[in-house]
């Protein structure tokens, strides 16, 4: 377990410390234009401004993708856009407020974002900065103008936490290089990687796929902070699609990410891994739909690592409970436990690593210029806290780093690198003999192991079920006669949080990680998960909405003899 947790601790190396500030344009342009609209916006009458905020996204990307051996897109990028955020009225309230009665939020998750000149000249810069920043104020005074009203003829709050905390504000430079690619050698990797998918008829729609993102976020506001911080994204993607007779929709996807092409996998391994997909997508195929299923499950490492986000994560976003349309399943249970005492669950964005692989969650601030910081959730069992950004609810009153949002939204409080541990461990072999043991102790005919599942969704509005759904795309029934184990498809896992995680008996001592990217109201951005296998004594699954439309009437071209 130490040396489990031991490769947790990776954080930022020394080699990514801030560097010293040079004289750099866009962030001269942002400071400038962010100290003369401050100054004369907070002087307004109707509604003064209280905070301005300007986060600027510089981007360059590589994208190269090909299907059966032939390159069919390639891609050099760069780009820069702008967000402003404007509070307009005071921290305790403001035009973020929450309008009530009417099951939407008092103001849209989307905002309007600008694109700013890839070049550094001030003028140009400084107006598209100008332009925003007018349309923003204009939008903030009208909301706040709504939420004045919406607060005069409704009742009270349960949760009367104002509307905005206090951060420091640093000062900090570190701007990340887009890397060396050698474009060459990607071309012929995803030539002859996609190639493979060639001779195999039932494979309708495959790709592989090549990309790196460098993100430098530059960030300044009226407190006085001044952040520019950059990340690097790589990934190589595989995906195979087919459809069976009954018109059921089933893929394979296997992603590695790393922060550097260098890390990217030897193509051998690649190979070896798509050949095992090619294997499973064909037992899939082949598999009888299944029917709704109640009995013992594990969950392997991967796939708990997106069940621990998606069913418990998304409901310890801090915004969720102070929302009178949210469900606020934990909001009162802080210090009582929710899940077995064996387990706890902290999120911390400043792990760079876990053990060799790259956390694709890490950051060093986050998008409201705190600094990232360690959140701890569960405790041995007992909730602590929840992600906060600097939106206070009751009992947390400031941010700890996890106010995160993608281009063109507003910020909320969101995952970063979502880590569960156990020390309540067994090696995946014995974990699975115990799955056969509750299996007979159920009377059940087998059990199910779950090796992948993508993410479905998981409800937080008060107005619906608190339940969750996730896709399972690849698992196994498990007999406890010995028989080989026959694949699964067709199922959704579902049920409801408290009820779920209660039935947690023990874990694997096989920590992995996941890798992705989260879709929510403040839009899409990168994540990671880390967990052990967990074992279930009762999970319920339900079959998968399907298209129902026919497979192609022919068999691809060049799978003919």
């Amino acid at each position: 377990m130490k040396k489990l947790l031991a490769a947790v601790l990776l954080a930022f190396p020394c080699a990514l410390g801030a560097q010293p500030v040079p004289s750099d344009p866009l962030l001269d342009a942002m400071k400038t234009e962010l100290n003369r609209s401050a100054v004369k916006l907070k002087n307004a009458e109707a509604a003064p401004l209280y905070y301005l905020e300007y986060e600027a996204y510089d981007k360059t990307s590589y994208s190269l993708a090909a299907q059966e051996g032939s390159i069919y897109s390639e891609d050099d990028r760069r780009g820069r856009t702008l967000d402003v955020d404007v509070r307009v009225g005071s921290a305790s309230l403001d035009n973020t407020h929450e309008i009530k009665g009417n099951n939407s939020s008092a103001s849209s998750d989307r905002q309007e974002a600008f694109t700013l000149p890839i070049e550094n000249d001030p003028a140009p810069l400084r107006e598209e900065i100008w332009n925003l920043t007018d349309r923003a104020y204009k939008a903030a005074e009208d909301q706040y103008a709504k939420v004045k009203m919406n607060k005069s003829v409704t009742a009270d709050e349960e949760d009367k936490s104002g509307d905005f905390s206090k951060a420091p504000a640093d000062n900090f430079y570190d701007k990340s290089v887009f890397p060396a690619i050698d474009k060459a050698k990607f071309r012929g990797m995803v030539r002859r990687l996609s190639d493979k998918f060639k001779p195999y008829d039932f494979i309708y729609d495959s790709d592989v796929r090549f990309t790196a993102d460098t993100v430098n976020r530059y960030m300044v506001n009226s407190d006085g902070a001044s952040i520019v911080t950059g990340n690097t994204y790589v990934r190589f993607i595989y995906s195979l699609y087919t459809r069976t007779k009954d018109g059921m929709d089933l893929s394979r996807v296997k992603i590695y990410d790393s922060d550097t092409p260098s890390e990217m996998p030897d193509e051998a391994v690649i190979a070896k891994d798509i050949d095992a997909s090619i294997a499973e997508l064909k037992a899939l195929g082949a598999a009888a739909p299944e029917e709704p299923y109640s009995g013992p499950v594990i969950l392997q490492s991967r796939a708990a690592g997106v069940f621990f986000h998606e069913i418990l994560g998304h409901r310890l976003e801090g915004h969720r409970q102070k929302s009178e349309e949210s469900g606020q399943t934990f909001a009162k249970k802080v210090g009582q436990p929710i899940m077995p005492d064996f387990l706890s669950v902290y999120d911390d964005p400043t792990q760079y690593h876990f053990g060799p692989q790259f956390l694709r969650g890490s950051y060093r601030y986050d998008d409201e210029t705190v600094p990232a910081q360690k959140a701890v959730l569960v405790e041995n069992g007992v909730l602590k806290g929840f992600l906060m950004s600097r939106s206070p609810i009751k009992n947390f009153p400031v941010s700890n780093g996890h106010g995160r949002r993608s281009e063109g939204h507003r910020v909320v409080a969101r995952m970063g690198n979502l880590v569960a541990t156990s020390t309540k461990m067994v090696p995946y072999a014995e974990l699975r003999k115990r799955l056969i043991a509750e299996v007979k102790k159920a009377g059940k005919p087998y059990g199910l192991v779950v090796t992948d599942i993508a993410g479905g969704f998981t409800i937080t509005e008060r107005y619906l079920p608190q339940s969750f759904s996730v896709n399972v795309t690849m698992g196994y029934k498990v007999f406890p006669d010995g028989r080989p184990d026959e694949a699964v498809r067709g199922l959704n896992l579902i049920g409801t949080p408290l009820q779920t995680f209660s039935r947690i008996l023990e874990t694997g001592d096989d920590y992995a990680v996941f890798n992705g990217s989260c879709g929510a109201e403040s839009g899409w951005v990168p994540v990671s998960s880390v967990a052990p296998s967990l074992l279930f004594s009762e999970m319920e699954t339900e079959k998968v909405q399907k298209s129902n439309t026919k497979p192609p009437v022919l068999k691809p071209p060049f799978t003919d003899k």
